[in-house]
Protein backbone atom coordinates (compact mmCIF):
# COMPACT_ATOMS: atom_id res chain seq x y z
CA UNK A 1 0.00 0.00 0.00
CA UNK A 2 1.64 3.20 -0.89
CA UNK A 3 2.08 6.07 1.86
CA UNK A 4 0.73 9.58 1.01
CA UNK A 5 3.19 12.69 1.96
CA UNK A 6 1.53 15.33 4.87
CA UNK A 7 1.45 17.57 1.34
CA UNK A 8 -1.23 15.38 -0.31
CA UNK A 9 -3.06 14.57 3.18
CA UNK A 10 -3.41 18.07 3.33
CA UNK A 11 -4.35 19.24 -0.05
CA UNK A 12 -6.58 16.47 0.01
CA UNK A 13 -7.65 17.43 3.55
CA UNK A 14 -8.36 21.10 1.72
CA UNK A 15 -10.51 19.66 -1.33
CA UNK A 16 -12.86 17.90 0.85
CA UNK A 17 -13.65 20.55 3.29
CA UNK A 18 -17.07 21.69 2.97
CA UNK A 19 -19.10 24.07 5.61
CA UNK A 20 -22.19 22.69 4.64
CA UNK A 21 -21.38 19.46 7.38
CA UNK A 22 -21.31 19.74 10.88
CA UNK A 23 -18.21 17.68 11.32
CA UNK A 24 -15.95 20.26 8.90
CA UNK A 25 -13.53 22.65 10.73
CA UNK A 26 -14.48 25.45 8.33
CA UNK A 27 -17.54 25.19 9.95
CA UNK A 28 -16.23 26.26 13.15
CA UNK A 29 -13.81 29.43 11.38
CA UNK A 30 -17.06 30.59 9.64
CA UNK A 31 -18.57 30.38 12.95
CA UNK A 32 -15.71 32.09 14.66
CA UNK A 33 -15.57 34.85 12.01
CA UNK A 34 -19.30 35.73 11.67
CA UNK A 35 -19.10 36.63 15.14
CA UNK A 36 -19.87 40.50 15.65
CA UNK A 37 -16.78 41.37 18.11
CA UNK A 38 -14.32 39.09 15.59
CA UNK A 39 -15.49 41.81 12.94
CA UNK A 40 -15.35 45.07 15.05
CA UNK A 41 -12.22 43.85 16.62
CA UNK A 42 -10.92 43.00 12.78
CA UNK A 43 -12.52 46.69 11.03
CA UNK A 44 -10.75 48.25 14.51
CA UNK A 45 -7.62 46.69 13.79
CA UNK A 46 -7.31 47.53 10.07
CA UNK A 47 -7.79 50.99 10.91
CA UNK A 48 -11.13 51.69 11.08
CA UNK A 49 -11.58 53.58 14.15
CA UNK A 50 -15.05 55.62 13.88
CA UNK A 51 -18.06 54.67 11.76
CA UNK A 52 -16.52 55.85 8.63
CA UNK A 53 -17.67 53.83 5.56
CA UNK A 54 -14.27 54.77 3.14
CA UNK A 55 -12.35 52.58 5.42
CA UNK A 56 -8.89 54.36 3.77
CA UNK A 57 -6.69 54.41 7.37
CA UNK A 58 -4.39 52.33 7.50
CA UNK A 59 -3.84 49.49 9.62
CA UNK A 60 -2.11 49.81 13.03
CA UNK A 61 -1.38 47.84 16.30
CA UNK A 62 -3.72 48.59 19.07
CA UNK A 63 -3.22 48.42 23.02
CA UNK A 64 -6.05 46.14 24.51
CA UNK A 65 -7.48 49.42 26.84
CA UNK A 66 -7.91 50.67 23.12
CA UNK A 67 -9.81 48.34 21.85
CA UNK A 68 -11.81 48.34 25.21
CA UNK A 69 -12.72 51.87 24.63
CA UNK A 70 -13.28 51.39 21.29
CA UNK A 71 -15.56 48.65 21.20
CA UNK A 72 -18.14 49.70 23.08
CA UNK A 73 -20.74 47.19 24.76
CA UNK A 74 -17.47 44.57 24.98
CA UNK A 75 -17.41 43.06 28.14
CA UNK A 76 -14.00 42.66 29.48
CA UNK A 77 -14.02 38.68 29.17
CA UNK A 78 -15.09 38.22 26.01
CA UNK A 79 -12.90 40.92 24.45
CA UNK A 80 -10.05 38.79 26.00
CA UNK A 81 -11.53 35.72 24.89
CA UNK A 82 -11.94 36.75 21.19
CA UNK A 83 -8.35 38.45 21.15
CA UNK A 84 -7.11 34.61 22.06
CA UNK A 85 -9.26 32.95 19.96
CA UNK A 86 -7.79 35.52 16.87
CA UNK A 87 -4.11 35.02 17.69
CA UNK A 88 -4.81 31.12 18.21
CA UNK A 89 -6.28 31.46 14.70
CA UNK A 90 -3.41 33.29 13.36
CA UNK A 91 -5.95 36.40 12.23
CA UNK A 92 -4.06 38.64 15.36
CA UNK A 93 -0.81 38.68 16.88
CA UNK A 94 0.01 39.70 20.37
CA UNK A 95 3.21 41.73 21.46
CA UNK A 96 4.08 42.08 25.07
CA UNK A 97 6.61 44.81 25.98
CA UNK A 98 8.32 44.78 28.92
CA UNK A 99 7.37 48.12 30.32
CA UNK A 100 5.99 49.60 33.93
CA UNK A 101 3.15 48.15 33.56
CA UNK A 102 3.69 45.81 30.84
CA UNK A 103 2.38 46.74 27.35
CA UNK A 104 0.66 44.34 25.10
CA UNK A 105 -0.51 45.57 21.71
CA UNK A 106 -2.64 43.30 19.09
CA UNK A 107 -2.02 43.74 15.22
CA UNK A 108 -3.15 41.64 12.21
CA UNK A 109 -1.23 39.26 10.62
CA UNK A 110 -1.04 39.07 6.34
CA UNK A 111 -3.73 36.34 7.36
CA UNK A 112 -6.10 38.94 9.55
CA UNK A 113 -5.63 41.63 7.11
CA UNK A 114 -7.04 39.67 3.76
CA UNK A 115 -9.57 38.67 6.09
CA UNK A 116 -9.97 42.17 7.36
CA UNK A 117 -11.01 43.18 3.76
CA UNK A 118 -13.63 41.39 4.16
CA UNK A 119 -15.35 42.29 7.34
CA UNK A 120 -14.49 46.07 6.59
CA UNK A 121 -16.69 45.67 3.65
CA UNK A 122 -19.75 43.68 5.58
CA UNK A 123 -19.44 46.89 8.08
CA UNK A 124 -19.82 49.29 5.70
CA UNK A 125 -22.73 47.49 4.02
CA UNK A 126 -24.58 47.18 7.51
CA UNK A 127 -23.74 50.86 8.40
CA UNK A 128 -25.25 51.76 4.31
CA UNK A 129 -28.20 49.82 4.57
CA UNK A 130 -29.13 50.33 8.04
CA UNK A 131 -31.99 52.68 7.51
CA UNK A 132 -33.75 50.52 4.99
CA UNK A 133 -33.50 47.63 6.89
CA UNK A 134 -35.01 49.22 9.93
CA UNK A 135 -37.72 50.01 6.94
CA UNK A 136 -38.85 46.75 6.06
CA UNK A 137 -38.51 45.62 9.45
CA UNK A 138 -40.88 48.12 10.51
CA UNK A 139 -43.36 47.19 7.96
CA UNK A 140 -43.11 43.44 8.38
CA UNK A 141 -43.80 44.06 12.02
CA UNK A 142 -46.92 45.98 11.33
CA UNK A 143 -48.25 43.33 8.85
CA UNK A 144 -47.85 40.79 11.11
CA UNK A 145 -49.44 42.48 14.42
Amino acid sequence: MPTTTKAVQTARAKAEYNAFLAVCPSRQLLERISDKWVVLILCALGGETSGEVDGSRAARAMRYSELARLLTGVSPKMLTQTLRALERDGLVSRAVTPTVPVTVTYELTELGRSLHDLTRNLRQWAQVHMDEVLAHRAGHDAATS
